[in-house]
C-alpha cells in the first residue's frame, strides 16, 4: 500500500528563528533523508512554496474561484510530501519517522501527517 505523507511546520514560527539556527536545523536534514530514500521504499518527495505563493480553487456558481493564499486557514502549513510503499500502519509508521519532520523541529511545528492512498497512477512520461 501507499501512502501520502504530509510535511507540516508552523511558518510563524520559523520566521521567528535566527538564521544560524535554521541554518543548524536544516543542515541535519539530508542524512535523515537518506535514511528515507535508503529503505527503497521513497516513492517520490518534494518541498512545497511558501504560504504566499500558494492559491486555491473552489466551485462557486457553477464556476471554478482562484483565491491567492492557502486552502485552509491554519496555524501549520504543508512545507512538503512524499509518498512510502509500506506493506501495513506499522511499517508506514517507521517509514515516515525517518523523515526530517518526525524528529525534528519539534519548536517550529514540524509534523507528518499519514494518509493510506486507495488510488495511485503515475502518468507515462512525467
Amino acid at each position: 500500500m501507499k501512502y501520502l505523507c504530509l510535511a507540516y511546520y508552523n511558518p510563524d514560527k520559523f520566521a521567528a528563528m535566527a538564521p544560524a539556527d535554521v541554518q543548524a536545523l536544516v543542515s541535519q536534514c539530508p542524512a535523515k533523508d537518506a535514511e528515507l530514500k535508503a529503505t527503497g521504499q521513497l516513492v517520490v518527495s518534494a518541498s512545497l512554496g511558501g504560504p504566499q505563493a500558494a492559491f486555491a480553487l473552489r466551485p462557486r456558481d457553477g464556476k471554478t474561484q482562484v483565491t491567492d493564499g492557502p486552502y485552509a486557514e491554519a496555524k501549520e502549513m504543508v512545507g512538503g510530501f512524499f509518498i512510502i510503499e509500506a506493506a501495513d500502519k506499522d511499517e508506514a509508521v517507521r517509514l515516515a519517522s525517518l523523515h526530517p519532520a518526525a524528529t525534528l523541529g519539534e519548536r517550529v511545528g514540524w509534523g507528518i501527517e499519514v494518509h493510506p492512498i486507495g488510488f495511485f497512477e503515475m502518468t507515462p512520461g512525467k
